[in-house]
């Protein structure tokens, strides 16, 4: 039987999830939704809040993982980090946007993947 893509993308943030954990990050919340999109995780670094999207792919034969964080899904990112920071009353020094690649069985983080500007 075949993994549905949501399961499948619920798997892959708990391992980035995990990753994180092990990095030293502070997972605050995981699948935040709201009207205005999704966050697959929402972490605290040292001082930094970080909205952090996820992104699997079994290997590199349609780019790597993190190119599939178009400018449409960053502002969708952008629009949900305003909603999350609005009810959870949480904030930092710094606010950064990370994208977690998984690539087969290998995990990258890329901190500042993108920016707040529109």
């Amino acid at each position: 039987m075949r993994e549905s893509s949501s399961r499948k993308g619920r798997r892959y943030e708990g391992i980035a999830a995990d990753f994180l954990r092990g990095q030293g990050y502070e997972i605050l919340h995981r699948n935040y939704r709201c009207p205005s999109g999704e966050i697959d995780l929402v972490a605290r670094e040292g001082d930094a809040l970080c909205f952090i999207e996820v992104k699997y792919r079994s290997s590199e034969a349609f780019g790597m993982p993190g190119e599939a964080v178009d400018r449409k899904k960053q502002q969708r990112i952008r629009r949900a980090s305003i909603s999350y920071l609005q009810e959870a009353e949480e904030g930092g020094k710094e606010l950064r946007y990370d994208v977690v690649e998984i690539l087969g069985n290998r995990i990258r983080v890329i901190r500042n993947a993108f920016g707040f500007s529109v």
